[in-house]
Formats: C-alpha cells, structure tokens, sequence
C-alpha cells in the first residue's frame, strides 16, 4: 500500500488563489452577466515589448538552423543572460557577484519553494506575517511544522507580526533561536519596502545568530527611491548569510514565460549534523544539476532583451503604466474613506477592511455589490486578518473603473 506524506494533510483546505478563483466562478456562474475586474491574483495584463518580442523570434529562428539549434543548456544559465543579469541588476548598484554564483530558473516561485530542500528538517524557520503562502506550506510540506491553530499559525514555525505599528516591517527579534528567514522587500502583500538601515539590522542579526536569511526580491523593479537598497547584497556581509530570489514575471510580463533567478553567494554556508561548515552554493547546485533542467534557449534568449536599451526603456514603461494604476487605486480608495498603506514602490495596495467585516467577508461583499476581486489579507497569515490586497495589474479603464464601483459602493460606510 502506498501510504501518502502526511504532512499535506495539515494544510489548511485549499492554496489562497484557487479559493479565490472558486468564489470568483461561483459568482460568475450566479451572475453570468457581471462584469468582474480582477484586481485580486498579482497577474500582469500588458502583453510582451516589442523587445522581448523580437528576441523571441529570432531565438526561433535560430532553433530551426544546425548551428543555432540548442539542446541542453548551461546548469546555470547561459551566459548571455547571467552576464546581463550581473552587470545591470548588480554592478551597476555596486554589487560584485561571480558568474557562477547565479542560477537561472523557470521561476522565483518554484525556487522560494524549493530552497527548504537543503536545509534539516529540523531547521527552525521564521516568517514575518503576513506572508507570501508559499514560505509556510511548502515547511509544513516538508515536515518542519505541527499542525495549524485556531488563528492558522502552524506549530514549529515562528511567527514575526508585520502591522502598522512597525509600519509592517518587523525588526529582528530578541536573541536567537531559528536558523532559516524569509523576508520579502518590496513585501508581498503589503507592500512595504524595507531600508537600508532595516536590512543592515536583519543582516547583522543574522550574522550574530548563524542563520540564513532568504530573500525574496521579485518585485525589485518597482522601487522608484534609489536609496532603498534592491538587493540585500548591498548590505555589508550579506554574501556570509542570504540567499536571493528575482523574478522577470512582473518586471517584464514573463508569468507565462517562467524565467527567474537565484543567488547563492559561495561564502554562504550552513553546519552539517557533525558540525562541519558546508557550502549552501555547493548542495544548491547538486539539487538544481538532480531535479532541473535549465530554461529554454529562447526563453533566456528574451530575458537577455529586457536588459538591451530597447528591453530597459520599454519594461520601464510597463512598470510605470501599472505604478500609475497603483497611484489611482491608492488615492480612489482613500478618497472612500479607507485607510490604505504601499502603492509606492510595489504594485499593490493594502488596507484595512471596513469594520465589522473579515478579510473573507469583504472579499465576498466587494465582489457582490462592486464585481471586483481583491485577495483576502487573511490568506497570508493571521496577522494580515482585517486586511485586504488590491492589485494594480490590469488596464487603466479597469483600475480608474473599479475606484468609481467601489466609491460608490462603499464610499460612505469604509
């Protein structure tokens, strides 16, 4: 008999965006003359630049001729990509990383997920909360966690509260006692960005305490501040203690391409069960070289573009487009009466849901008296209860249409 891994059972019932598009359908199917704005999953709408276009098609091109044809790539990305990818996200802030210290992937989701792989079970693992889902389930996945309480805090797992208070950017806490962080700047789901000053604390935290921080930075891009940090490689000995996940799906529209990376800093290490200082850089690349196998040839081929002159100018156009969409929705809302907090540097709003009403309950009455989808702040983590994220990723008739449905809908009450 096959017995399962159990550990999926303590799962709470279904991952926060299927949830989400199951209401939605249910709705739809209720209403099937609605007009629903989807402002909820961080989905972009703009198709690919005309830079990024082209790059596809002659890396198809290329594909049909015996010399450009490509089988297998690199285990680490080819190096058109890794080298564009060093001189312009990094270089250019400063920042000196090796060429094999990068690994190119089909996505910072995948590797957010993954990198708990090589580290023990019995790792102890802190996250600020809220939090992106996929920090925490894939842990309990693992085994690292009992089983969730009341409030949805999975035993075995540390909790750090982001809330206005600390203007949802938790400082390190008192002493040690965990091993792995997830930080996430600009945060999702709330939008706050950490800097330099925070992150230098979380670095020498992490330092003092031997732990690793994994540092999620997929919406990099969206910092228009030049001194807040993009990359926690520009804090001073970072390299000893993080890791470093980026994304191309929402600075460039790559969530149908599926192309990221990851930095694994070869100074980075952790303790074997006899107490032997292991090389983090070294079981990534086992992993990675064991279980996938490298990004297309044309899809590193069009992530190369986003770096070109023509990539740079255009992908910053989309950037600006949804940032403007972000603006509209953060003033719309205030103007309601909400309190709302980010829309500066990351493409999302957060607010705090009308009193009365659960994350859940206003996910359900928005959708019913506006027909727009947001994502419950519930769904990432019991501190985001009361709490809610809008999206800035869709058309301006939709974000400047969806202010006027909720303004008239809730305008007097928020």
């Amino acid at each position: 008999m096959a017995q399962i891994n159990d550990h999926y059972l303590k799962l709470e019932a279904g991952y926060l965006f299927p949830e989400i598009g199951r209401r939605v359908r249910a709705f739809q199917e209720a209403h099937p003359d609605a007009a629903v704005i989807r402002l909820g999953i961080g989905d972009v709408t703009l198709p690919l630049v005309p830079a990024i276009v082209s790059a596809l098609h002659e890396a198809v091109d290329d594909m049909a001729t015996a010399d450009g044809f490509k089988g297998y790539g690199p285990d680490r990305g080819y190096p058109f990509l890794v080298d564009a990818i060093l001189e312009h996200d990094f270089r250019a802030r400063g920042v000196e990383l090796a060429a094999d210290e990068v690994f190119v992937s089909d996505g910072s989701k995948q590797d957010s997920g993954n990198i708990q792989e090589i580290f023990a079970l019995a790792s102890r693992v802190l996250v600020t909360d809220p939090v992106y889902p996929v920090y925490v389930d894939t842990n309990v996945m693992a085994g690292r966690t009992g089983r969730a309480d009341g409030a949805g805090r999975y035993e075995g797992i540390h909790y750090l509260a982001a809330t206005e208070a600390n203007g949802f950017v938790p400082d390190p806490p008192e002493g040690g006692g965990v091993d792995l962080v997830y930080l996430c700047s600009p945060n999702n789901p709330t939008g706050s960005v950490m800097t330099r000053e925070q992150l230098g604390r979380w670095v020498a935290w992490a330092r003092e305490h031997d732990a690793v921080i994994l540092f999620d930075a997929a919406y990099d891009a969206f910092i228009s501040d030049p001194e807040l940090p993009r990359s926690i490689y520009e804090i001073s000995g970072a390299e000893e203690c993080a890791i470093e996940m980026r994304s191309f799906s929402k600075r460039a529209g790559f969530t149908g391409m599926r192309c990221a990376y990851t930095i694994v800093p070869k100074a980075a290490t952790g303790t074997s069960a006899s107490g032997e200082r292991v090389s983090l850089h070294q079981l990534w690349s086992r992993r990675q070289a064991t279980k996938f196998n490298e990004v297309p040839y044309i899809v590193q081929r069009a992530a190369a573009a986003i770096y070109s002159p023509e990539g740079r100018k255009q992908t910053a156009e989309q950037i600006a487009h949804y940032m403007e969409n972000a603006r509209i929705l953060r003033e719309g809302l205030s103007a309601a009466g909400f309190t709302v907090f980010a829309g500066l540097h990351a493409p999302y709003i957060w607010l705090r849901t009308p009193e009365g009403l659960s994350s859940w309950q206003f996910f359900d009455a928005l959708l019913e008296k506006t027909h727009v989808v947001g994502t419950p702040g519930s769904g990432f983590g019991p501190s985001g209860e009361g709490y809610f994220r809008i999206s800035a990723f869709n058309s301006r008739e939709n974000a400047e249409e969806a202010v006027s449905r909720i303004q008239g809908a809730f305008g007097a009450e928020s």
